[in-house]
């Protein structure tokens, strides 16, 4: 056989493979056009409709890009058949671009030469059957029902004139029917002799085809016995084909084809199969190529079986969306190519199938990859090169890909080697298109909602991908307040976090949160901080105490969520006179509203003449100006001193005013003193208290902690603070302390007081000291020491934990001189063990002790501790 290749003119090539012709034109030359092809017999040209195509022995396929490819058979109609070995064939290609007059013609011309026919020929191609048989019959007599009629041709059979002219046929459906020559041509059959054999063709799914399962496998059957005029006889040739129309297996990997081994309409005996041949677009692909390009090709029992990996460079993909979802297929043509010998006829066979592949619908739904802090980088893919990205909708508006590159989004294409590209996108957290909100205070969520508008080509199908990406980050910087006072103002400064002004200032006013008030204070805003001036009598202040300590509360809060970002307590001691005694024996007076008696009403208090009301009264101070000599001031001489007294207060009766009224009756007391000197006159006044160390408590051996506190009364529910020492009491005024073993839950353990003693200085070895409690009791010495019990209540869980006890107010003197006017109470602490109660777990001071032999180690745990600092008050005097 020789195999002739012509290179036309560019982007044309015609191919002789064996008992066809090939036909190429690449995508470059047929891209955008509309394409016909037409014989060409002589001088005639015959357009190749679909019908005439599949009668006459021509197939066309072409991808979507416009590669297309033609095939002929060499036994087609308008081929000029030179005895069977050599073939002329012409074809011609025009192509019309926008409109019929834009037209470009080629014709192609090819001489093929094949002569190695097997004795039968069957060709599977796209679109028809073919099978050409060699003209070898014996004579057969002409019969009219079962009768010999002894007639010449002519008579006989008047259609066929000439020597090998077809008569009629006869198709086996699988029931007869019977056909002149006219009438099967008319009906889409194609049906000729050649020097040396005869021609059948059926297009597929005709009513005279039948299917039928061989193996498993689908196949459409052409069967027709064919009579026709030889030199001295009417011969008889029956004729069959059939072709595969499925057989097919996919996986996401690999193709695999099942043709059926034995066929029973074309094989009725045994029969030896005596070559086999793989191609791809008809050209056959030796075992080197095959290796290359992964094909496998077997023979089973009852099968030849053909394996193709899905992605051979010899197919191709296509870009589908089928509701608006992203689908691929891969399409490849393999060819399959038998010859087999009958052993009783020893006639050959030869069979070749065209088939082609298209993979189901693969779904290839697009992944959205993002990263990088503070810019979503979108990587969109992986797509077929088909696909083409025509715009994005961001929740502002539509961009095209140029748009997108003009606002800074860096929008690319990137290529790879097997064709598939991608697409990035970068678009930063600060731009306009991506929404953000706070799921809480210091969480900032980004959501970048897109609609990518894609395209697929060249049919123009738009489909839409919708993607939404989100991060989070904790980024939020919150606001922060900072502040300071001087002799009359809080300075209050909030700097602006991340977030800028999204917060509104409250403050804390009798006991709520309130919206500051920007008219009352006096505000300063620069874009970055908002500086706030509020002086230290203004309504939103307290008076934690009247030393004069002030106190204002800030709250930043951020709507509608109700978050509180920050909050500042700022607390300052300012220079308010509280009391002052002038030479002609008058006296003013300022009480305070102070935090701890909060329901307090300033304009209820009186002096203890409680006819002697407030000259001037808010909800916030009272103010008292009288005499001496009046409202039940009291008179003291000592030494060579005049001391007055007097007392604000809430008095009963006054309190039950109150209480009809709806009003909590606060304990509220104020003394008023003033102490004049013989011949002069001087003033008590206001005096701050120093900031001293905090109170100190030693720790013991081991993880249990024990702690002294001083209470600020009997019911042991209100404690000083560290920042409240020193603490300023009246002598003989009652210190109630409270000594906890902290943090322990096991009732096993019990705490008891071993030793109490008081000192001038801070450490609990210094001289003087005086015994409050010794050996566990209480120094018979000091009458005013006074252990008080402990209950279970919400806070004092085990009230063997907690000891109880207080003192009255003393100081250290040495021959009626006062050594100094603050004390130091120590105490030494035993943790025991309750399940040995013969010890000290008996009880605090249960029985005497006092000659009791010490303990072992083992059975106790001491702990030091000692109070801060306790001032003796200036006034001497306390009721």
């Amino acid at each position: 056989m020789c195999i002739l290749s012509r290179a036309g003119d560019g982007g044309l090539k015609s191919e002789c493979l064996w008992n066809i012709m090939r036909l190429t034109l690449d995508e470059a030359l047929a891209v955008g056009s509309q394409l016909e092809i037409a014989a060409i017999n002589g001088t005639d040209i015959i357009p190749l409709s679909p019908t005439l195509a599949a009668q006459c022995g021509y197939s066309m396929d072409s991808d979507p890009w416009g590669n297309t490819k033609v095939f002929v058979s060499l036994l087609g109609c308008y081929v000029d058949n030179q005895a069977d070995e050599t073939f002329n064939l012409g074809l011609r290609i025009q192509m019309y671009g926008d409109g019929l007059s834009k037209k470009v013609q080629h014709d192609v011309t090819e001489t093929c030469s094949y002569s190695r026919w097997a004795s039968r020929e069957i060709l599977c191609d796209r679109n028809y059957m073919e099978v050409s048989t060699l003209m070898v019959t014996p004579e057969v007599p002409v019969t009219m029902d079962g009768q010999k009629v002894q007639e010449t041709w002519q008579d006989a059979i008047p259609d066929a004139v000439a020597p090998n002219s077809i008569w009629k046929m006869t198709f086996h459906t699988p029931d007869s029917k019977v056909m002149v020559l006219k009438d099967a041509h008319r009906a889409g059959y194609g049906a000729m002799t050649t020097p040396t054999r005869l021609v059948l063709r059926s297009p597929y799914n005709m009513p005279e085809t039948y299917a039928e399962e061989v193996a498993g496998v689908p196949m459409e059957v052409f069967s027709v016995s064919t009579y026709y005029k030889q030199v001295r006889r009417l011969a008889i040739i029956v004729s069959a084909a059939a072709c595969p129309t499925g057989g097919l297996v996919f996986t996401d990997e690999v193709i695999t084809w099942y043709v059926p081994r034995r066929i029973p309409p074309l094989i009725s005996s045994a029969f030896k199969i005596l070559e086999t041949h793989m191609g791809i677009n008809g050209q056959r692909l030796d075992k080197t190529m095959m290796a290359i390009r992964r094909y496998k090709l077997s023979i089973t029992e009852s099968h030849v079986v053909i394996e193709l990996p899905v992605g051979s460079p010899d197919g191709y993909y296509k870009s589908h969306a089928p509701d608006y979802s992203y689908h691929i297929t891969y399409t490849v043509e393999p060819m399959l190519e038998l010859l087999w010998r009958a052993e009783d006829t020893r006639a050959d066979t030869r069979y070749k199938v065209l088939f082609p592949i298209t993979t189901p619908l693969m779904p290839r739904p697009p992944h959205v990859t993002e990263s990088e802090s503070k810019v979503f980088n979108v990587l969109l893919g992986t797509f077929l090169h088909d696909v083409s990205l025509l715009n994005i909708t961001f929740t502002t508006g539509v961009l095209t890909v140029t748009e997108c590159n003009a606002r800074g989004f860096d929008f690319q294409e990137h290529r790879f080697a097997n064709s598939s590209k991608t697409f990035s996108l970068q678009v930063p957290f600060s731009d306009e298109v991506v929404l953000k909100h706070n799921p809480n205070p210091l969480t900032t969520v980004y959501f970048l909602p897109l609609v990518f508008g894609l395209l697929i080509l060249p049919e123009q199908i738009p489909f839409p991908h919708p993607a939404e990406l989100e991060a989070s980050l904790e980024d939020v910087v919150l606001p922060t307040t900072t502040g300071f006072c001087d002799q009359d103002n809080f300075y209050i400064s909030v700097k602006y976090g991340s977030q800028g002004d999204n917060f509104q200032i409250m403050m804390l006013h009798a006991g709520s949160w309130r919206e500051l008030d920007t008219e009352l204070y006096s505000l300063t805003d620069n874009n970055t901080h908002v500086s706030i001036v509020v002086p230290y009598t203004a309504p939103d202040t307290v008076f934690e105490s009247d030393s004069i300590r002030a106190r204002v509360d800030l709250l930043l809060l951020e709507t509608p969520n109700m978050w509180q970002l920050n909050d500042l307590s700022l607390a300052c001691y300012f220079p308010l006179t509280m009391t002052e005694c002038y030479p002609n024996g008058t006296v003013t007076a300022l009480a305070v509203k102070v935090e701890s008696v909060r329901n307090l009403n300033p304009k209820y208090l009186t002096l203890s003449d409680q006819s002697c009301k407030p000259v001037f009264s808010n909800d916030r101070f009272a103010f008292f100006s009288f005499s001496l000599n009046s409202c039940g001031t009291t008179r003291t001489f000592f030494d060579n001193v005049m001391a007055y007294e007097n007392e604000i207060a809430m008095h009963h009766s006054m309190g039950k005013h109150q209480s009809r009224k709806g009003l909590i009756n606060p304990d509220y007391r104020h003394t008023v003193s003033c102490y004049y000197l013989v011949n002069d006159t001087e003033t008590m006044a206001f005096r701050t208290r120093p900031r001293n160390s905090d109170p100190k408590a030693d720790p013991g051996v081991g993880q249990l902690v024990v702690q002294m506190r001083l209470a600020q009364e009997v019911s042991y529910d209100l404690f000083y603070q560290t920042e409240d020492y020193p603490v300023v009491k009246y002598l003989q005024q009652p210190l109630y302390f409270e000594v906890e073993l902290m943090w322990s839950t096991d009732p096993r353990i019990a705490l008891v007081l071993e030793n109490c003693w008081a000192t001038l200085h801070e450490d609990r070895t210094t001289l003087p000291s005086w015994d409050l409690i010794v050996k566990r009791c209480e120094n018979l010495d000091d009458r005013y020491i006074v252990f008080h019990p402990v209950v279970a209540d919400a806070r004092i869980h085990i009230p063997a934990h907690v000891k109880r006890f207080s003192v009255k107010m003393f100081t250290f003197t040495t021959d009626e001189t006062v050594l100094k006017e603050q004390i130091f109470v120590h105490c030494d602490a035993d943790l025991c063990d309750t399940t040995k109660p013969d010890g000290i777990c008996s009880g605090q001071c249960a029985s005497p002790l006092r000659d009791a032999k010490p303990l072992k180690p083992t059975d106790i745990s001491q702990h030091q501790i000692s109070s801060g600092p306790i001032l003796l008050s200036d006034s001497s005097n306390f009721v």
